[in-house]
């Protein structure tokens, strides 16, 4: 979480906004009537070598036409003994996240050890067939590609797969003068490149597709993203994308797929039919998955700026990160203490509101019957204490110890202050609420927006249970500075567990 050139671009962006169109089409999920997922479509995703794109003569694919299947059943034995787990990992790939993802991927192996060694909800060994995908948070947005290196495309939503040496330049930030270089997020636990055969990693009791058969070594060389992606992240629509069932990475044998220069080499989905699927989120900024094209207004067109913050250095209006809080969440106050209460997402046309991302899932979780399970290392202050029974869940500290209040000079990291940075910076950086966290290297903003959507898979399996038992926790918000996320692992895992019901 060092401070960035964020500041640089996001002025110099704010100087060229007529030409910072961005004309890439989105994929596109519409609307979900409010009472069934059965409107639901998915379009196929724009990735880099793939120019297919949602066919919007019949809306896309209807989830409810899907096969029984999106995948096939995987590498499960014959008789179907054994349990599937689908777990994406959606990183933020900003400037700010060089630390995070060292630290991230310092415990992936033992994120591949709790996950072999994995039990259900009774203790009983579930020796499970694993699937491990890897993205990124960008998704594209027109204030950033004026800045993207010559080899930088968005993922949006898409695979990371390549070992991170083969991707080294990820590591150099952009600013052009004296770029921020981090090659030790990917080096120190990635020495050398060990990568899966598929666009995704998997491994099960007896196999997996690493060539050295060692998944934990592998997912700690594809895990690091990088730090020279977009600062306006968008964890949500990745996500959203990343699960999407017609994209090719989970239907890689469609027709569409088959003529891709880039997913035409593969041939097995990531997602399956009846897995698990777990979803992790690691950002330390706010959601700001756009709601393309209009919502790109509120960014670049100077007569839409009314969710804009005073540049400090212009003494004007400029747009900024600030516009993912000021459009997306709507909060009451601040007092004469300078606190906000009750801050909720809020829909004004500008990003996609969180109904878009809750209702799919639990379209998941309801109609196809398929547990879902959600970890979200975000901006909240460090959790002091956990469930000692599995999901292992926060019980003190994190999202219950969060305040929102103005920002303070206290605030300001001495990152900043060597800097120069003052409160005012920070204001037009990220709006008026503070940072949810900080530690040595920065501060990290509380994601409202990803709380909503994780936090909506915390119902009881029998909606006529008034109250949720321990084992229904399907979120899991642990705090990204903390320096250690071996207790978001395990709440993780922990999740999934407790989401598997007893053999028999």
């Amino acid at each position: 979480m060092k401070t960035s050139p964020r500041l640089i671009l996001a002025a110099a962006a704010a100087c060229c906004l007529p030409a910072c169109q961005d004309n890439r089409d989105e994929p596109m999920v519409t609307s979900a009537d409010e009472t069934t997922m059965s409107t639901v479509s998915v379009g196929m995703t724009m990735t880099a070598g793939d120019s297919t794109s949602a066919d919007t003569s019949t809306g896309g694919m209807k989830l409810d036409s899907l096969p029984d299947t999106t995948g096939g059943p995987g590498d499960c034995q014959a008789d179907g003994n054994c349990t599937m787990i689908d777990l994406v990992f959606i990183i933020d790939n900003s400037g700010t996240m060089g630390e995070e993802q060292l630290n991230l991927a310092a415990n992936f192996p033992l994120l591949v050890n709790q996950l072999q060694n994995l039990t259900d909800a009774a203790g009983n060994p579930l020796y499970p067939s694993v699937n491990i995908m890897v993205t990124t948070t960008d998704f594209g947005h027109p204030l950033c590609t004026p800045f993207e290196k010559p080899d930088y495309e968005p993922r949006r939503g898409a695979p990371v797969y390549q070992g991170c040496n083969a991707r080294i330049n990820r590591f150099t930030g952009l600013d052009t003068h004296d770029p921020l270089m981090i090659p030790e997020a990917c080096t120190t636990n990635c020495p050398m490149d060990i990568a899966p055969a598929d666009q995704f990693l998997h491994f099960d009791a007896a196999n997996t597709n690493v060539p050295t058969d060692d998944p934990a070594k592998a997912l700690s060389c594809i895990g690091p993203q990088g730090i020279d992606g977009c600062g306006y992240e968008a964890p949500l629509e990745t996500m959203l994308q990343a699960i999407n069932p017609s994209a090719c990475w989970n239907d890689p044998n469609s027709e569409a797929c088959q003529a891709s220069e880039e997913w035409s080499q593969f041939n097995k989905p990531f997602l399956r039919d009846g897995a698990v699927l777990a979803i992790a989120i690691v950002t330390d900024e706010v959601d700001c998955s756009v709601a393309a094209p209009e919502g790109f207004s509120y960014f670049t067109d100077e007569a839409n700026n009314g969710y804009w913050e005073v540049n400090p250095h212009t003494d004007s209006p400029s747009p900024s990160s600030a516009i993912c809080w000021n459009a997306g969440v709507q909060c009451s106050g601040p007092d004469a203490t300078g606190a906000y209460t009750d801050c909720i997402s809020t829909d004004n046309g500008v990003l996609h509101p969180t109904d878009r991302y809750i209702t799919y899932l639990d379209y998941l979780v309801k109609d196809r019957k398929q547990p879902v399970v959600m970890l979200g290392i975000l901006g909240v202050p460090e959790v002091t204490a956990h469930n000692p029974n599995p999901p292992y869940e926060p019980t003190a500290g994190g999202v219950a110890a969060l305040e929102f209040r103005v920002w303070e000079d206290t605030d300001l990291s001495q990152a900043d202050i060597d800097e120069g940075l003052e409160v005012e910076d920070k204001i037009w950086e990220f709006g008026n609420i503070a940072p949810g966290c900080q530690n040595e290297n920065g501060s990290a903003i509380f994601p409202t927006r990803v709380q909503e959507v994780c936090e909506s898979l915390n119902q009881p399996d029998d909606p006529a249970t008034a109250n949720l038992d321990e084992s229904s926790a399907r979120c899991c918000i642990e705090s990204i500075c903390d320096d250690d996320f071996s207790d978001a692992i395990k709440c993780l895992t922990g999740a999934i567990s407790s989401a598997i019901p007893p053999a028999g």
